[in-house]
């Protein structure tokens, strides 16, 4: 009797773990969900000032086009961005934070045309960034979480990055910070957005020109650089 209980409840066994033809177990049976990616980017006021005769937000987009193409195309990702508008009170001006391109495949397209249209112009909400992007932006998405923030300043709506990491921490894995400071030299601000970076496993670059920049959002995304090769021939 036993064995033969054995022998019908096989199958019902296999079919609830969705075992692949002749009983083998499938290779994507235990795959991880795939990993979104959000870039936070800094649009506020000082962006728009120059470094080695160009605005900022220019090097910025620019490294942004090159880079964006590289990524996976079955990769999903999104932008949010901060201080891309002023406030009537610096209360308003600490809520400019928007996602302007929704976490989905093969997105790099859709968020380089959305950044042809957003200026610098306010203050640096970074904490707000961060909170409304773990509160609404992967809302749904199972997996690992990564967010790629960069900065040319450091916080200065009255809350810390790095207080709000650290909370973050107590309650949620899957989610990890990568920050690139751009052109920024307050040292206090830099060890706010490290430390932010550091307690979730993130990555933490500086970058005070395009070539670094570019290699800092390269080793972020674990893009390989073109290497070059030449051939000498000896006569």
């Amino acid at each position: 009797m036993w064995i033969f209980l054995f022998f019908v409840t096989l199958p019902v066994f296999a079919d609830s773990y969705n075992l692949g033809k002749n009983g083998h177990v499938r290779p994507d049976m235990f795959e991880e969900p795939e990993e979104r990616i959000l870039f936070i980017l800094d649009f506020s006021n000082s962006m728009s000032e120059h470094l080695h005769g160009v605005p900022k937000v220019d090097l910025m987009m620019e490294t942004m086009r090159n880079i964006l193409p590289k990524i996976n195309k079955n990769a999903s990702i999104g932008m949010r961005v901060y201080g891309h508008r002023m406030g009537i009170t610096p209360f308003e001006a600490c809520k400019a934070s928007a996602l302007i391109t929704p976490i989905a495949p093969a997105n790099s397209i859709n968020i380089q045309n959305s950044l042809t249209k957003i200026r610098p112009r306010g203050m640096t909400p970074i904490t707000y960034s961060l909170k409304q992007a773990v509160k609404y932006d992967f809302l749904g998405f199972p997996g690992k979480k990564h967010i790629i923030l960069l900065s040319d300043g450091g916080e200065n709506c009255d809350e810390s990055p790095c207080k709000y990491a650290m909370e973050l921490i107590k309650t949620r894995s899957d989610i990890t910070i990568d920050v690139i400071a751009f052109n920024l030299n307050n040292q206090e601000d830099l060890e706010q957005l490290e430390c932010a970076a550091l307690v979730t496993k993130g990555k933490f670059h500086t970058a005070n020109t395009a070539a670094e920049l570019a290699n800092s959002l390269n080793n972020t995304l674990n893009i390989k650089k073109d290497v070059e090769a030449k051939i000498i021939f000896n006569p």
